[in-house]
Protein backbone atom coordinates (compact mmCIF):
# COMPACT_ATOMS: atom_id res chain seq x y z
CA UNK A 1 0.00 0.00 0.00
CA UNK A 2 1.48 3.29 -1.05
CA UNK A 3 1.31 6.57 0.85
CA UNK A 4 -0.84 8.05 -1.92
CA UNK A 5 -3.66 5.62 -1.19
CA UNK A 6 -5.05 7.86 1.53
CA UNK A 7 -4.20 11.22 -0.06
CA UNK A 8 -5.47 10.66 -3.60
CA UNK A 9 -8.94 12.17 -4.09
CA UNK A 10 -11.75 9.90 -5.23
CA UNK A 11 -15.34 10.60 -6.25
CA UNK A 12 -17.87 10.43 -3.43
CA UNK A 13 -19.56 7.02 -3.44
CA UNK A 14 -23.27 6.42 -3.05
CA UNK A 15 -24.52 6.55 0.53
CA UNK A 16 -27.43 4.18 -0.09
CA UNK A 17 -25.73 0.82 0.62
CA UNK A 18 -24.11 1.91 3.92
CA UNK A 19 -27.38 3.41 5.16
CA UNK A 20 -29.33 0.28 4.21
CA UNK A 21 -26.76 -1.95 5.94
CA UNK A 22 -26.86 0.13 9.13
CA UNK A 23 -30.65 0.09 9.05
CA UNK A 24 -30.48 -3.69 8.66
CA UNK A 25 -28.46 -3.89 11.87
CA UNK A 26 -31.12 -1.88 13.69
CA UNK A 27 -33.93 -4.04 12.29
CA UNK A 28 -32.11 -7.30 13.10
CA UNK A 29 -31.52 -6.08 16.66
CA UNK A 30 -35.27 -6.05 17.39
CA UNK A 31 -35.71 -9.84 17.54
CA UNK A 32 -32.55 -10.09 19.63
CA UNK A 33 -33.97 -7.58 22.10
CA UNK A 34 -37.28 -9.46 22.24
CA UNK A 35 -35.72 -12.91 22.69
CA UNK A 36 -33.12 -11.77 25.22
CA UNK A 37 -35.64 -9.77 27.23
CA UNK A 38 -33.66 -6.54 26.93
CA UNK A 39 -35.47 -3.22 27.38
CA UNK A 40 -37.42 -2.49 24.21
CA UNK A 41 -37.14 1.21 25.05
CA UNK A 42 -33.43 0.97 24.29
CA UNK A 43 -34.11 -0.48 20.85
CA UNK A 44 -36.75 2.19 20.19
CA UNK A 45 -34.31 4.92 21.23
CA UNK A 46 -31.53 3.53 19.03
CA UNK A 47 -33.93 3.17 16.09
CA UNK A 48 -35.28 6.70 16.55
CA UNK A 49 -31.78 8.16 16.76
CA UNK A 50 -30.74 6.15 13.70
CA UNK A 51 -33.67 7.32 11.56
CA UNK A 52 -33.26 10.94 12.65
CA UNK A 53 -29.52 10.83 12.09
CA UNK A 54 -29.86 9.36 8.62
CA UNK A 55 -32.55 11.84 7.62
CA UNK A 56 -30.29 14.69 8.75
CA UNK A 57 -27.36 13.09 6.91
CA UNK A 58 -29.31 12.89 3.63
CA UNK A 59 -30.25 16.55 4.04
CA UNK A 60 -26.59 17.46 4.53
CA UNK A 61 -25.51 15.43 1.49
CA UNK A 62 -28.04 17.30 -0.64
CA UNK A 63 -26.80 20.59 0.76
CA UNK A 64 -23.17 19.67 0.06
CA UNK A 65 -24.11 18.72 -3.52
CA UNK A 66 -24.72 22.40 -4.28
CA UNK A 67 -20.95 22.74 -4.46
CA UNK A 68 -20.42 26.21 -3.00
CA UNK A 69 -18.13 26.84 -0.04
CA UNK A 70 -20.88 27.98 2.33
CA UNK A 71 -22.92 24.84 1.73
CA UNK A 72 -19.85 22.67 2.31
CA UNK A 73 -19.10 24.47 5.58
CA UNK A 74 -22.67 24.11 6.78
CA UNK A 75 -22.60 20.41 5.85
CA UNK A 76 -19.36 19.87 7.78
CA UNK A 77 -20.72 21.66 10.85
CA UNK A 78 -23.95 19.67 10.54
CA UNK A 79 -22.10 16.35 10.58
CA UNK A 80 -20.27 17.40 13.74
CA UNK A 81 -23.52 18.59 15.32
CA UNK A 82 -25.20 15.28 14.43
CA UNK A 83 -22.62 13.26 16.34
CA UNK A 84 -22.67 15.57 19.36
CA UNK A 85 -26.48 15.61 19.51
CA UNK A 86 -26.65 11.81 19.50
CA UNK A 87 -23.99 11.60 22.20
CA UNK A 88 -25.84 14.11 24.40
CA UNK A 89 -29.12 12.21 24.07
CA UNK A 90 -27.49 8.87 24.86
CA UNK A 91 -25.63 10.31 27.86
CA UNK A 92 -28.81 11.89 29.23
CA UNK A 93 -30.70 8.62 28.91
CA UNK A 94 -27.80 6.67 30.44
CA UNK A 95 -27.79 9.05 33.40
CA UNK A 96 -31.46 8.38 34.09
CA UNK A 97 -31.56 4.66 33.18
CA UNK A 98 -28.13 3.06 32.65
CA UNK A 99 -29.50 -0.20 31.18
CA UNK A 100 -31.53 1.57 28.50
CA UNK A 101 -28.78 4.08 27.73
CA UNK A 102 -26.05 1.47 27.41
CA UNK A 103 -28.13 -0.90 25.28
CA UNK A 104 -29.20 1.94 22.98
CA UNK A 105 -25.62 3.21 22.69
CA UNK A 106 -24.30 -0.25 21.81
CA UNK A 107 -27.03 -0.83 19.22
CA UNK A 108 -26.51 2.58 17.62
CA UNK A 109 -22.72 2.18 17.68
CA UNK A 110 -22.93 -1.21 15.97
CA UNK A 111 -25.15 0.18 13.20
CA UNK A 112 -22.87 3.20 12.79
CA UNK A 113 -19.78 0.97 12.63
CA UNK A 114 -21.32 -1.09 9.82
CA UNK A 115 -22.29 2.09 7.96
CA UNK A 116 -18.82 3.60 8.39
CA UNK A 117 -17.05 0.40 7.34
CA UNK A 118 -19.08 0.07 4.15
CA UNK A 119 -18.61 3.77 3.40
CA UNK A 120 -14.82 3.37 3.65
CA UNK A 121 -14.85 0.24 1.47
CA UNK A 122 -16.99 2.07 -1.11
CA UNK A 123 -14.73 5.14 -1.04
CA UNK A 124 -11.40 3.35 -1.31
CA UNK A 125 -12.88 0.87 -3.79
CA UNK A 126 -13.38 3.69 -6.30
CA UNK A 127 -10.50 4.48 -8.64
CA UNK A 128 -8.68 7.78 -7.95
CA UNK A 129 -9.74 10.85 -9.92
Amino acid sequence: MSAGTFTTPRPAPSIVLPIVAGTGVIVLALPIYLIAGWPIEAWALAATLWVGSQAFSVLLVRLRAKGDMVASGVAAFGMLFRAIAIMVVLLAVAASDPHVGLAAAITYALAYTVELGLSLVNYFGNPPV
